[in-house]
């Protein structure tokens, strides 16, 4: 099941609509990772906060916040089917207002909950409850934010504009890393512990007012509103839910290796650093910078180079390396003989080729579905995808290193989901471009 090129409605497509498009569909997104970039960051402190009663090991708290983590994530695929109905029926606008709304309340709350300390084993279940409110809304973000930039796109464009919402996923996680290492500079240990941690979850709120205010200029998308009028004449039939189900199950296959060595490499790095090569929280922190920068420059010319050759190529590549190069990855972080410039070119490499895959996986996932059912589709086999192998990321490393001793592990789960997605991506006939 693939989409037609944007058929009615592509007369609506002006510069000035589509790149405001964009930025409307974006900034969500950067929010959205944001967040659960700096949850990752502060994972160690957090997990010492809301998880360590009198008597816990760090590790147990590491895993139970890493839990709480994967929760969220879980959620996202309730988030994607019920947001993603909603999108498909009355539009991407509305939702995607609903959606930023649910996302800075929770994000923001985050930073003025009570701790352990403060009221006991209610803590942990008040920081679950929203990050379950995230993992909803988080859900809905990504299917609608899609359709709206591809939906939006100009002819022959869907990768380039695709891959801006994986952009703002790395600036998003930049940004997270970048405020973590800011205040980790100016603050004492003490103050990082005690209040300094949720002043990044606190900067959300200026955040999310700016992106409602940016979808509340939105215009609804030319495809959905051409679709709704030929629904009104009763011109179109939606496509069987079985074709759905086997889009959504190939999708996610194809993401999964994305999704995977990108939790990985670019938010899991820093706690497995700390707490398995005994690394500090700023050296820790500098080399999951480099990474996202890594990811962030090559993720808008991956994209575009997709609308030249196909999506597929280009992914593969992607996928193919991971394959090859996690494991060596590794290897050279644990050598005390390499150097920092060498270690830091490496995490650099990583987060590049990750890009690869996240560049053209939103317009990928978008043609691989009908208007009719697009906000929910590519929302499903995105949420589902992320909430296996990018939310359990964290807690299956941490575990299973503890567990074996093995401080491989990290690659070989990259590895592992990135050639299933090569599988994935090489077995099915796939149409180049948009």
């Amino acid at each position: 099941m693939t989409a037609p090129e944007h058929g009615p409605g592509l007369e609506a497509l002006r510069p000035g609509r589509s790149r405001g498009a964009l930025v409307a569909g974006s900034v969500g997104n950067f929010i959205e990772w944001y967040e659960f970039g700096v949850y990752g960051y502060f994972a160690t402190i957090i997990a010492a906060r809301f998880f360590t009663p009198e008597g816990g090991s760090e590790v147990e708290a590491l895993v139970r916040t890493y839990a709480s983590f994967a929760l969220a994530f879980f959620f996202r695929p309730v988030g994607a089917a019920v947001f993603g109905r909603l999108g498909d029926r009355v539009g991407r606008r509305p939702v995607l207002i609903v959606v930023i709304v649910l996302m800075t309340g929770a994000t923001t709350a985050i930073g003025v909950l009570p701790t352990y300390a403060t009221v006991g084993a209610v803590a942990p279940w008040l920081l679950t409850f929203l990050r379950v409110l995230q993992g909803l809304s988080a859900g809905g973000e990504f299917g609608g934010a899609v359709s709206v930039m591809t939906e939006f796109a100009p002819p022959g464009r869907r990768g380039l504009y695709g891959s801006w919402q994986s952009f703002t996923v790395a600036l998003g996680l930049l940004g997270g890393a970048g405020a973590a290492a800011l205040l980790a500079t100016l603050l004492s240990e003490k103050q990082l512990g005690d209040w300094g941690w949720r002043l990044p979850f606190l900067m959300t709120l200026p955040m999310g007012l700016g992106a409602l205010w940016l979808r509340l200029r939105l215009a609804e998308t030319p495809a959905f509103a051409a679709e709704r009028e030929q629904g009104r004449k009763g011109e179109f039939e939606r496509p069987a839910a079985a074709e759905v189900v086997r889009a959504v199950a190939l999708g996610a296959g194809r993401v999964m290796g994305w999704a995977a060595s990108g939790y990985t490499l670019l938010v899991v790095l820093p706690s497995y650093l700390q707490s398995t090569l005994n690394a500090s929280f700023r050296q820790a922190l500098l080399a999951t910078v480099l990474a996202n920068l890594g990811f962030a420059a090559t993720i808008v010319p991956a994209g575009l180079l997709s609308d030249r050759i196909g999506r597929r190529p280009v992914m593969l590549a992607g996928a193919g390396l991971v394959v090859v190069l996690a494991v060596p990855l590794l290897h050279l972080l644990q050598d005390t003989g390499t150097s920092n410039a060498a270690k830091g070119l490496a995490v650099c490499a990583g987060g590049a080729v990750v890009g690869l895959m996240a560049g053209p996986g939103p317009a990928m996932l978008a043609e691989m579905f009908p208007t009719s059912v697009r906000y929910t589709g590519l929302g499903l086999a995105y949420a589902l995808s992320n909430a296996v192998f990018s939310g359990c990321a964290g807690l299956i490393i941490t575990e299973t290193v503890k567990r074996t001793g093995n401080v491989d592990i990290p690659g070989y789960y990259a590895a592992a989901a990135c050639a299933v997605s090569v599988i994935a991506l090489a077995n099915v006939s796939y149409r180049k471009g948009s």
